[in-house]
């Protein structure tokens, strides 16, 4: 992805380098903030858009550029975590956050290569998991921001507050509250225990195997779409695994024949991928707790399959 500046940069400024080197922290901070890669790079490009709006005397006088970059996009995100919510009263369907292939499939932008820019990179650690981001997208503007900043990026409560706009100790009843939503949703499973289920869905589902899906399925396994009207999918949630397996089967006598599906890595988990016409067009991310499949999470909206490569 190539930056772009404003009237009055200079790159020639002995700066740059410290203030670009920053760029990779802050998209990460941002997309976790945000559950949108797109809206990270926003938030992003917002900031050193206000920092090269700066004279040299005010970057002059700042003495942590890093720190001033992060107070800056923290707070960029906060607001735009607040008008989220008004514009999800308008968007047709569920919202998932948006889902993100393993780094060396990346590509960010239309200009990039298979290899692209390591600014420009997520690190797909545990807390960018879909499930961990579904239950971020729950959370309070405030609540979410406390909590990655300390949980995440171990910032102390005390910058924290600076950044949300309340005392240090209301912030540590924000993130405590965010904490105690995180362990009540999440189950650990190894990864390769992961990966070996949703290869058994996999086959089960090629299978058209109803039996063997439910085996595989909780009970109160849920399954959600995010198409965003722009492709077809179901509007509201599947619940129950059961049922869950009976949509798939209905899926599957419904799949085309040209269009296939791979298993990938999905923000840093094993995942499905479906592919037609060497263009990904779905992305199922799984949240797996005891063995079993507690969650599927359908990406349809072609909006937010952007940074997948096929091929």
């Amino acid at each position: 992805m190539t930056t772009e500046w404003g009237p009055g940069h200079d790159p020639a400024d002995p700066g740059l380098g410290v203030i670009m080197s920053e760029r990779r922290q802050l998209l990460n901070l941002a997309y976790r903030l945000l559950g949108s890669l797109a809206d990270a790079e926003d938030a992003v490009q917002e900031t050193y858009a206000r920092w090269y709006a700066m004279s040299r005397q005010q970057q002059a006088a700042i003495e942590v550029p890093g720190a001033w970059l992060t107070r800056v996009a923290s707070r960029i995100c906060l607001n735009l975590l607040g008008s989220a919510r008004a514009r999800r009263e308008s968007y047709v369907g569920e919202w998932i956050p948006e889902p993100l292939p393993k780094r060396s499939e990346w590509i960010c932008g239309p200009a990039s290569d298979s290899t692209g820019d390591p600014a420009d990179r997520i690190t797909l650690d545990e807390s960018v998991n879909m499930a961990f981001l579904v239950v971020l997208d729950s959370m309070t503007p405030a609540e979410r921001v406390a909590f990655i900043l300390h949980d995440v990026f171990r910032y102390p409560y005390a910058e924290v507050a600076e950044i949300v706009g309340r005392t240090p100790a209301a912030c540590r009843q924000l993130a405590s509250s965010a904490r105690r939503r995180i362990r009540t949703s999440h189950g650990a499973t190894p990864p390769a225990q992961q990966a070996e289920i949703v290869r058994e869905f996999k086959r089960a589902w090629e299978n058209k195997d109803i039996d063997a899906l439910i085996g595989l399925l909780d009970p109160n396994a849920t399954a959600i779409a995010d198409s965003g009207g722009m492709a077809t999918s179901f509007l509201q949630p599947i619940e129950g695994g059961e049922q869950v397996a009976r949509a798939w089967v209905e899926i599957a006598h419904r799949t085309p024949s040209t269009m296939t599906f791979v298993e990938r890595t999905v923000n840093g988990q094993a995942g499905i991928v479906a592919r037609q016409a060497d263009e990904t067009v779905t992305v199922f991310a799984f949240d797996i707790a005891d063995d079993r499949v507690k969650h599927i999470w359908v990406v349809r909206n072609p909006e937010k399959l952007r940074p997948w490569v096929t091929g």
